[in-house]
């Protein structure tokens, strides 16, 4: 127990300090461009890859939640899997989201406003993390459909080790086979510069390990939450 609560000490800690100073320095210090049309907009990969890496890590956690379920039955299991795919959720929407402004201010700035290719360009990384996170959004309409706890639990575990399954080659693999902007793609790498440049790592890491450690604490909170709401479960 007392291992449990250091741990959890540790990421809300991690999350204040690493994302304070991820905000801070990510947004003051001085940085070298990057080259082409990202010049300062390259402070945004301390905030736009992190919280797809969260995002990950959540996901991941709801897939092993959803098959412990199977293997123990605990209905914990499945408020902590629904938990973990709600919170990553949120980050994957929020990875979109600077995506698409990044993409807006970086490629498309020229473009007016109100034109829609100015914020959509149906670059496969894009299109394909909306796919994904559709499929995660259909397991809580599916969920929503269903009374029983037990039946509900079970047929959302296998749906969800499926999303899973599907998350990686969706967001990952499909989008380097099919190029556009993103790593891998194409039209090049546009943070192979990030990765060589020592200003951007001494940010770049600790404001990924303060958005993992803002994801767990989110999901232990999402998770309380639903502990107390129901408290047939346990915490």
């Amino acid at each position: 127990m007392l291992s449990l609560k250091v741990f959890r000490l540790g990421y809300r800690t991690g999350a204040i300090v690493c994302i304070t100073y991820a905000l801070i320095a990510g947004l003051c210090l001085t940085l070298p461009n990057m080259g082409g049309n990202m010049a300062q907009t390259s402070r945004n990969v301390f905030y736009h890859i992190p919280m797809w890496f969260t995002m990950y890590l959540l996901m991941g956690i709801s897939v092993i939640q959803s098959i412990l379920y199977l293997k123990t039955g605990n209905l914990n299991n499945d408020v902590r899997a629904s938990a973990a795919s709600q919170t990553g959720i949120y980050f994957g929407l929020m990875g979109l989201s600077t995506g698409i402004i990044w993409s807006r201010v970086t490629w498309r700035e020229l473009i007016p406003s109100n034109d829609f290719a100015a914020w959509w360009s149906w670059d496969p990384k894009l299109t394909l993390v909306v796919v994904a996170l559709s499929v995660y959004i259909a397991y809580f309409l599916l969920r929503s459909n269903i009374e029983e706890p037990g039946q509900k639990a079970r047929i959302s575990a296998v749906y969800n080790i499926f999303a899973a399954a599907s998350l990686l080659p969706l967001t990952l693999l499909l989008p380097r086979l099919l190029g556009g902007l993103h790593p891998g793609g194409e039209e090049g790498n546009p943070l192979d510069n990030v990765k060589l440049a020592a200003e951007f790592r001494v940010i770049f890491y600790p404001a990924v390990l303060g958005f993992l450690c803002l994801g767990l604490w989110l999901f232990e909170l999402n998770v309380r939450s639903r502990m107390l709401s129901n408290p047939t479960h346990e915490s």
